[in-house]
């Protein structure tokens, strides 16, 4: 949808070299910020040990400056990630050190050693697998993600992060779950990365013909004045109904009302809905569900 939408948008056109080649831009920055998201969470439980260090060194130490508790800094699911050789590989290539500002993750750890959930946890002499992932899960969902702060200065650095928030946020509490199953050199899988691009070019291919689906259904309305991205996402409904067999017609409905709720205009979601579901009964009465391959 932001391929299509970006590439029609910038010229009124576009090709499938064009939109083929933005796509894996769009999917390659995604990459980039999951691993800068990985990597700022490392970052802020290893702080740990460079907060013992800075208060230790103070010219008159307290009790308190020379006894910072850095168990978190050991987090069993923390050195997962920083010895998965898949990570290790992702971090030389993309540096995402680079891009962390330091205050933040001072800033960010400091809040941490304040909240209850921080003390409970580094008072527990045992490590437990559940609590091990949990604080690290607490740092992303309780902390960097309600600060609209530190939203802004992401947002800075990548300037699709609220098109990609849900997304990550959904990838990154998944990565903490299951590390061991994420390749970071495999972003999408090549199963995904082959739907999105047979998706991406059969809507261009079949621009013509799915206007022509769409026209027939907006009794006298003038399609020019439909916004772009209503007839981006009916297109891609069409495209889904007629030529991607394994997809079933009510999960391509659902999935593009969701979309235009949350990307286009308050009246979208109805009308999308409307425009397909009536399409969709034609094709169930004309017998042109037939879910072929497209290249057949």
């Amino acid at each position: 949808m932001q391929t299509l939408y970006s590439c029609t948008a910038a010229d009124g056109s576009i090709t499938r070299e064009q939109a083929t080649r933005t796509l894996e831009q769009h999917l390659d920055q995604g990459r980039q910020l999951f691993v800068f998201l990985i990597h700022f969470i490392t970052e802020i439980a290893r702080y740990a040990e460079t907060d013992s260090r800075q208060k230790a060194s103070k010219h008159l130490p307290t009790a308190s400056d020379l006894n910072v508790n850095t168990k978190i800094a050991g987090n069993d699911l923390l050195w997962r990630i920083l010895e998965q050789p898949s990570y290790q590989q992702v971090v030389k290539e993309l540096k995402p050190g680079l891009l962390v500002n330091m205050d933040w993750v001072r800033k960010l750890y400091l809040e941490l050693a304040e909240t209850e959930i921080y003390k409970t946890y580094i008072a527990q002499p045992l490590r437990e697998k559940k609590e091990e992932k949990a604080i690290l899960e607490f740092i992303f969902t309780d902390l960097m993600l309600p600060n609209e702060n530190f939203l802004a200065y992401v947002e800075e650095l990548f300037v699709h992060w609220d098109d990609d928030a849900e997304m990550m946020n959904l990838l990154t509490l998944n990565f903490l779950n299951k590390p061991h199953t994420y390749n970071f050199q495999e972003f999408i899988s090549d199963e995904k990365l082959k739907y999105g691009k047979d998706l991406l070019i059969t809507v261009i291919d079949k621009e013509e013909l799915c206007n022509e689906y769409i026209k027939g259904k907006l009794q006298n309305w003038d399609p020019e004045r439909t916004a772009l991205l209503d007839m981006i996402l009916m297109r891609m409904g069409i495209c889904e109904f007629l030529y991607f067999e394994t997809i079933p017609p009510k999960v391509t409905i659902n999935e593009y009302i969701d979309l235009a709720k949350d990307y286009s205009t308050p009246q979208s979601g109805h009308f999308v809905n409307g425009i397909l579901d009536s399409i969709h009964k034609d094709f169930l009465t004309q017998n042109k569900l037939h879910k072929v391959s497209f290249k057949k």
